[in-house]
């Protein structure tokens, strides 16, 4: 830790200009650590070297104005931006609890829970969020659903959960992975709509028309990749939402059942708009997956005869 950020003020710089003084050399100090450590994680240094690094030097003022080193929470949100697997692995293993903690103030815009699993989720971190979600298999019931089901900040986040960001950003392989370890499907973002809802008017959106709303003409269509990977989010949730679309939803797909019937399939349709009950099938692949425990997710997956749509995940993280 720099000698100015330890006594600050100290020595030859006593008195107020002095203290202000060597606080200001302290805070550039600082900075340029904070800097240092970015650029080691981001290339990925071995973990021996970051944690030396991390123990040694003072990269931040605290709340209480004081210099000091990063939490392992904090190490591991720079280890997620850069996908730096075996240094999150390490403050994983080391610092269960510690490093899902609440970070310090620089780090976050209010008072929501520690943003890790977002975070995992929005730069798409899969093996990450699976070690993540292997560390809180451990953890009390209570405690496990706090991180899962974590709210956002509504200003900037829009008061979601992981799986509307899962649903927002197409990222199926975290979405099956927060529904395997017990995330609810049942929690509306700031908007009141559940990861479902929200789903749906993005496809209704990709496909040219707000749900429940005639299109302008001339919207571009959504690339075809990105409404593949839509529509297999739809697929893994109907999974774990044996109760279908709520009733605003369903009023929104019998707005425009010819729209939506073309999009989504008529077994699909009939199922979400409340027409129909599920197929045989999708109801014994709801009690197939749903019965699998958190502790033997996603592993116990290949003792199920998985249908083709949930074959091409890649749940490992290693591709």
């Amino acid at each position: 830790m720099p000698w100015d950020a330890q006594r600050p003020g100290g020595g030859a710089d006593s008195g107020p200009d002095g203290a202000s003084a060597a606080r200001s050399r302290a805070q550039k100090q600082c900075r340029k650590s904070s800097f240092a450590f970015y650029q080691a994680v981001r290339d990925l240094l071995p973990v021996w070297l970051l944690e030396d690094m991390r123990a040694s030097e003072a990269f931040h003022w605290d709340e209480r104005g004081r210099p000091t080193a990063y939490s392992p929470s904090e190490a591991l949100l720079y280890a997620l931006v850069h996908d730096h697997q075996a240094y999150a692995h390490y403050l994983l293993a080391t610092f269960p609890r510690r490093a899902l903690a609440l970070p310090s103030a620089g780090f976050r815009c209010c008072a929501a829970p520690a943003p890790h699993v977002a975070l995992a989720v929005r730069y798409n971190r899969v093996g990450i969020l699976r070690r993540i979600l292997r560390t809180v298999r451990d953890f009390p019931a209570e405690e496990r659903a706090r991180l899962l089901d974590r709210r956002g900040c509504s200003r900037v986040e829009g008061g979601g959960t992981s799986l509307h960001v899962a649903c927002e950003l197409a990222r199926p392989e975290c979405l099956f992975l927060l529904l395997g370890h017990g995330a609810s499907s049942s929690l509306r973002d700031g908007g009141g709509l559940t990861p479902l809802e929200l789903l749906l008017r993005q496809l209704g959106l990709d496909s040219g028309a707000t749900p429940g709303a005639t299109a302008a003409a001339g919207t571009p269509a959504v690339p075809g990749e990105l409404r593949q990977r839509r529509l297999l989010l739809l697929d893994l949730l109907v999974l774990y939402t044996p109760a279908g679309a709520a009733s605003r939803a369903r009023c929104e797909l019998l707005a425009e059942p010819l729209r939506w019937q073309r999009l989504l399939g008529e077994d699909k349709f009939q199922w979400l708009a409340g027409l129909a009950p599920p197929s045989l099938f999708v109801r014994a692949m709801q009690v197939l997956v749903t019965a699998i425990s958190p502790c033997r997710f996603p592993e116990a997956l290949d003792e199920l005869p998985l249908p083709p749509f949930l074959q091409p995940l890649d749940l490992t993280g290693k591709s």
